[in-house]
């Protein structure tokens, strides 16, 4: 009965896996991680017209990924999170928030290293903004105050920081190993899908 009502979700997460599936079958993953993952380092020093442009590469980062772990990881995080938000927003504010999510995620890393050259690849970043939307959403709200809009305001900050330090951790505990996580991609995600869900929410009942 929900199936029509999530479809962008779905479409999103087919389209991800189709991604990775042809570039996977074809055995060009080196060749797509060149080509189309975010560089923060391309927007002073770009790589030649062979590459995607810049601006676009936080959209085609998402659809490249590490692995089968990294891509069933981020499925299920979508499909779990991505239908809930998209049945409270709707299919037009699922993907504007999927989109702008990317593009935050992007920021997040610009900002941390702008001079980066390690190549950020996989949809977590936009994912995390279906999951901030999600916690604000369907998680239980904490009396901070009792003024409504200062309350929902520090129900923000609460969420955000709390990300935060979970993502730092995150980051200390895989930087011995190896593993190259892009823990400030999910910090610009979570915080764009916690400033934006209540203006989508507003855009998408606004003739109600």
């Amino acid at each position: 009965m929900q199936g029509p009502r999530v479809r962008a979700t779905n479409i999103i997460a087919g389209i991800t896996v189709l991604a990775w599936a042809t570039v996977s079958a074809f055995g060009v993953q080196q060749e797509a991680w060149a080509l189309a993952s975010f560089l923060p380092a391309r927007a002073s020093e770009p790589l030649g017209a062979a590459a995607v442009p810049f601006w676009l590469t936080p959209l085609t980062a998402t659809l490249l990924h590490g692995g089968i772990l990294h891509l069933v990881l981020n499925l299920v995080m979508l499909l779990y999170c991505g239908r809930q938000v998209e049945l409270a927003l709707g299919s037009a504010g699922l993907v504007l928030l999927y989109v702008l999510g990317a593009y935050a995620a992007a920021l997040g890393q610009y900002l941390h290293d702008p001079a980066s050259r390690v190549a950020m690849i996989g949809a977590s970043g936009a994912i995390s903004a279906l999951f901030g939307a999600y916690a604000l959403l369907y998680g239980r709200r904490r009396a901070l105050g009792s003024n409504p809009r200062l309350s929902g305001v520090l129900n923000i900050l609460w969420l955000l920081a709390t990300w935060i330090g979970l993502q730092l951790l995150i980051g200390l505990a895989t930087s011995g190993g190896g593993m190259l996580i892009a823990i400030w991609a999910h910090i610009g995600g979570f915080a764009c899908g916690l400033v934006l869900t209540r203006p989508l929410l507003i855009w998408r009942y606004r003739h109600a």
